[in-house]
C-alpha cells in the first residue's frame, strides 16, 4: 500500500509518540480475538437538482444544470481492518458523540461478537474517545463496550497514518464524485459500493515502517535545523 508518507514540518515529540505508537499496531499479526479496526469518518454535501438533467444523446453526456440545490450535509463512518480487507460504512444525518457511540456499540456487538478486545486505530478528536460512550448510555453499558476497546490514536497531522482514510478517499472518488440529492441515495449508493468492494476484499500491505519514519524524521529535522 503506497502512501503520502509526509512528516510535518519539524515534528513534535507528541507527533514521534503517537506515530510510532500506530505503526507498532500495524506490525502485528493477524488475530481473530484481537482484530485491527481502523475508524474515520468524512462529511458528505447533499446535493439536489434545480432542473431535470437533460438525457444523453449520441456522442454527448447527460447534462446538468449549473445551478442546483443544497439539501444538507450528511457523515460516512467507515470501519476498515485491513489484514483482511473487510469494511463497514454507516451513513448517519450528524457526527456527534452520540452517533459515534452508537457506531462503536455496533462494532463491538455486530461486527465483532467474538472478539475479546478490538484494537482500534482513529484520528482524535472531542468525539472519538470512551466518554462518548458514557454520553449515550447508561454506566453499566459504557464502560462495557469501552473495556472492549484498546484505543491508539494517530497523531495531529498524521491522519495518512490511518487506513480508513484512504478507504473513505476510494470511496469519494468511485462513488460519491456527482450530486447526491438525499440521505436514503448516499445510503443506498455508499452500501453498494461497500458490497462490491468487500467481493474484492484484500488485505492491506502496509509497508510503511518504523525504521522508515526514523528516517524520514531524520531528513525532516535535518532541513528544519534548531
Amino acid at each position: 500500500m503506497k502512501e503520502s508518507w509526509c512528516l510535518p514540518g519539524k515534528p513534535s515529540a507528541e507527533f514521534v509518540c503517537k506515530m510510532e505508537d500506530v505503526l507498532d499496531v500495524y506490525k502485528r499479526s493477524y488475530d481473530a480475538m484481537r482484530p485491527v479496526v481502523c475508524m474515520d469518518e468524512v462529511p458528505k454535501q447533499l446535493v439536489g437538482e434545480r432542473r431535470a438533467p437533460l438525457p444523453p444523446m449520441p456522442g454527448h453526456p447527460r447534462c446538468f444544470d449549473y445551478e442546483y440545490v443544497r439539501n444538507g450535509v450528511a457523515n460516512i463512518f467507515m470501519l476498515f481492518e485491513p489484514l483482511v480487507g473487510r469494511r463497514e460504512l454507516k451513513v448517519t444525518e450528524r457526527r456527534t458523540k452520540v452517533d459515534w457511540a452508537f457506531l462503536i456499540k455496533e462494532l463491538v456487538d455486530v461486527h465483532y461478537p467474538q472478539a475479546e478486545t478490538i484494537v482500534l486505530v482513529l484520528d482524535n478528536p472531542n468525539t472519538h474517545n470512551k466518554s462518548s460512550l458514557y454520553e449515550a448510555f447508561e454506566p453499566q453499558e459504557a464502560k462495557r463496550i469501552a473495556d472492549k476497546l484498546e484505543i491508539h490514536h494517530t497523531p495531529k497531522h498524521g491522519s495518512w497514518l490511518n487506513v480508513a482514510e484512504s478507504e473513505l478517499s476510494h470511496l469519494s472518488r468511485q462513488c460519491l464524485d456527482r450530486r447526491i440529492p438525499d440521505i436514503e441515495t448516499l445510503k443506498r449508493e455508499s452500501t453498494k459500493w461497500n458490497k462490491d468492494r468487500n467481493n474484492k476484499a484484500q488485505p492491506v500491505d502496509w509497508q510503511f515502517i518504523t525504521e522508515d519514519a526514523r528516517i524520514k524524521l531524520k531528513e525532516s529535522l535535518s532541513d528544519h535545523p534548531k
